[in-house]
């Protein structure tokens, strides 16, 4: 595979370069972007050859699951079985932002991507590239770190390019990514619990979760 690169304003993306990672991905393909924190693999989630290469350029275990990036709350309603009270809660104070909400997935969603879990980990993301790559191809796309599984995540553009030259078919070089890492809750049980800890502390999550 020959891994293309080309540039692009992390702040005001230009039509053509959004356009031609919205190609690839229609194609099956995968694309590094830089989103609000570092960069990200995206790809179509229900292309499982697709999501397949995903996996295969980070080295990633079948077992692990992949986390999605949606643009709003209206297109997590076919990810997940419900939309609880506690989710509504998180996504009106945290999103778009640093936040990762693991929810149930629904029927929708390929097993695979769920590393065979039945759990989605979804984001609205305050990344320009993204969001414009959602509205262009009108549905949520894998976004997963974007750095080979156990090694250092990468935050330039041509550090993905010297890192993953060869298993991804293009990167969008936005120079680079300084935002702090999102933190990780996982509401699918009945006492929601932090994953990982990033940018939001888990006390301002337990504040704004007081009786849900």
């Amino acid at each position: 595979m020959i891994t293309d690169l080309i540039e692009v304003d992390q702040e005001n993306p230009k039509l053509e370069s959004i356009r031609r990672a919205a190609d690839v991905i229609r194609r099956g393909g995968v694309v590094a972007i830089p989103s609000d924190s570092l960069y990200v693999l995206v790809a179509d989630p229900f292309n499982l050859a697709a999501v397949g290469k995903v996996f295969a350029a980070k080295g990633r275990e079948a077992t692990r699951s992949l986390p999605l990036m949606v643009n709003d709350v209206l297109m997590v309603e076919e990810l997940t079985t419900e939309l609880t009270k506690r989710f509504q809660v998180l996504a009106r104070r945290f999103w778009p932002g640093p936040l990762t909400i693991i929810v149930p997935a629904s029927a929708k969603v390929p097993l695979k991507l769920t590393g065979n879990t039945g759990r989605l980990a979804l984001r609205q993301s305050r990344s320009a590239v993204g969001n414009a790559l959602l509205e262009m191809i009108g549905m949520p796309m894998i976004a997963t770190s974007a750095n080979v599984s156990g090694m250092p995540t990468c935050r330039a553009g041509i550090d993905v390019f010297g890192t993953m030259d060869g298993s991804v078919d293009l990167v969008l070089d936005g120079g680079m990514c300084m935002g702090l890492g999102a933190t990780t809750i996982d509401i699918t049980e009945p006492y929601w619990r932090v994953i990982k800890e990033g940018a939001i502390e888990e006390k301002e999550l337990a504040e704004v979760l007081k009786g849900n």
